[in-house]
């Protein structure tokens, strides 16, 4: 008995791989706003106040050893405002990554889902992000604070929905 479907030619229905080219190529933008990363070096600052007036009291009520647990907090707090302030969000026609304390990287080709999300007259305080969802399930948020970001991050949403509504 012979396979019938050996000298068949393959199936062209297999499924298309998602592309995108971002207008003028490859784009690399700040994560955050300016008034969002002053207001986040705002906050540490008062925050490293707070705790060194604590640590004083502590000194002066002989109980340092209590208060100068402080700076722990305060030292992962800085750490996170380090990523806020030199935050990057790069997009190419490749994948969408933001440097952050761990690399986030979606290949485009692994995109499922995307949905830009934003509050237009709070862009300044609260950052617009991409929503993303891989084909695994997996969820990457990626913020932007560019104009010229925000629109690309808005073609990727309706080109993947157009690619995707096309099959």
């Amino acid at each position: 008995m012979t396979d019938s479907t050996a000298n068949q030619p393959a199936s062209t229905d297999a499924p298309k791989v998602f592309t995108f080219e971002p207008t003028g190529g490859t784009l690399k933008a700040d994560a955050y706003s300016p008034f969002f990363k002053g207001l986040a070096l705002v906050l540490l600052a008062m925050a490293a106040l707070w705790a060194w007036e604590m640590h004083q009291w502590g000194q002066r009520q002989a109980v340092e050893q209590a208060t100068s647990w402080l700076w722990a907090p305060w030292g992962l707090m800085a750490y996170t405002v380090w990523f806020v302030v030199t935050g990057k969000t790069t997009l190419s026609s490749s994948a969408v990554e933001q440097s952050w304390m761990w690399g986030k990287r979606l290949e485009l080709s692994n995109l499922a889902y995307a949905k830009v999300i934003r509050i237009k007259a709070l862009d300044w305080l609260i950052a617009p992000r991409l929503y993303t969802k891989n084909f695994s399930g997996k969820i990457l948020v990626f913020y932007a604070a560019d104009a010229n970001m925000l629109s690309e991050f808005k073609r990727l949403e309706l080109a993947l929905e157009a690619a995707r509504n096309a099959r």
